[in-house]
């Protein structure tokens, strides 16, 4: 690391944080050669990561689409915004941690389910209905069975 005063590359990291998220770590560090005090961060690289779609398509993962879905889904229920942050970010670690950078829809879309399936049915069931693209209410009524 440079010290940003002298440019000398002889640092110490005199303390270090994890960030409340502990998602990045804060370094203060002190320059050997001029003995002044800086800050650094440091957080982890996120690999990009491919969404390939029904169709073939490839398109780059986007949490906000994700969340945005569920929040639509979850819509006048009662479920915290602080729970389906969580949930996303739960989804979005599990897809991460995979080996490979592509993830078919289908397997974001399952792992959707199966978390709203443990958190609320309704939830679950206008998920499901968009997800499986229901047509009738028949698929609507075999959807409800399998949740009993």
């Amino acid at each position: 690391m440079k010290c940003p005063y002298c440019l000398s590359t002889q640092t110490a990291v005199v303390d270090s944080r994890d960030s409340e998220d502990f998602e990045t770590i804060r370094r203060r560090r002190e320059c050997l050669r001029c003995s002044k005090r800086f800050t650094t961060y440091e957080r982890i690289e996120m690999v990009d990561l491919t969404v390939v779609k029904k169709d073939g398509r490839r398109e780059q993962f986007d949490r906000g689409k994700l969340l945005a879905g569920i929040v639509r889904a979850c819509e006048k229920r009662p479920i915290s915004l602080e729970m389906i942050n969580k949930m996303v970010t739960d989804i979005e670690k599990d897809l991460r941690g995979r080996d490979g950078t592509e993830v078919s829809s289908r397997e974001v879309g399952e792992l959707v389910m199966k978390k709203l399936r443990s958190l609320d049915k309704v939830a679950y069931i206008r998920f499901a209905s968009v997800y499986r693209e229901f047509e009738d209410i028949e698929s609507f009524e075999k959807e409800i069975k399998r949740l009993g």
